[in-house]
């Protein structure tokens, strides 16, 4: 059964963070945002996906993919025993910031863009939340005000994206772009080990997915 509503969203309705009308038709050139989990004896799972409707990215669309993959192998990366609870979206922040600039969307220093948060302009979410008994299980994430040190057997989400609207400030060609991937991740003494690992998430194993279907 699903714990929730999946989030089902295409074309602009891609870059709306929690989309649930899900009654939309896929165009030709569109990219389809799935987010969505199962429960199994009676724990949730949170997965995301994006796929293009045509079976294969634009030019434009593949470089923010590529910048959003970067970013939450990045991020997974950080998932281990003694780093805090931020270690990961840090590092999926500093990516992204980076990836934005090399595309045009943003510019200046990366540091002092991270310090400014403009990024919040095309990635405006944490990078994760805990998993459980709920998609957004109960837990802190600050114990007297510090982040929450991770710890062997801790279960969380990692889902990097970068969304662009339709702006004067931004070329046409990526207009409408949506991209989320998110994967469960155990936290363990040594490398994270990530649950969903079994799907399809690189560009290429994407595309072939589709265009099998």
């Amino acid at each position: 059964m699903f714990p929730t509503t999946p989030i089902v969203g295409s074309g602009a309705n891609a870059c709306v963070m929690h989309y649930r009308d899900n009654d939309q038709p896929l165009s030709h050139g569109d990219l389809l945002l799935l987010d969505a989990g199962c429960e199994h004896e009676l724990y949730a799972s949170d997965i995301t996906r994006t796929f293009p409707v045509s079976g294969r990215f634009t030019p434009s669309q593949r470089a923010v993919y590529d910048v959003v993959l970067e970013a939450q192998l990045a991020a997974i990366d950080k998932v281990r025993s003694g780093n805090h609870w931020n270690h990961p979206h840090e590092a999926a922040v500093r990516v992204i910031t980076q990836g934005l600039v090399k595309l045009g969307l943003l510019k200046g220093r990366v540091a002092a863009l991270i310090k400014d948060q403009e990024y919040l302009q095309f990635f405006s979410h944490r990078t994760g939340h805990w998993l459980g008994l709920d998609v957004h299980d109960v837990g802190d994430y600050k114990v007297g005000g510090e982040w929450r040190v991770l710890e062997p057997g801790m279960v969380l989400t990692v889902e990097p994206g970068i969304y662009i609207r339709p702006s004067p400030r931004v070329p046409k060609e990526f207009w409408n772009i949506g991209i989320r991937i998110e994967d469960e991740v155990l936290v363990t003494a040594d490398a994270a080990e990530v649950l969903t690992a079994a799907l399809e998430k690189t560009p290429e194993e994407i595309e072939s997915l589709v265009q099998a279907a």
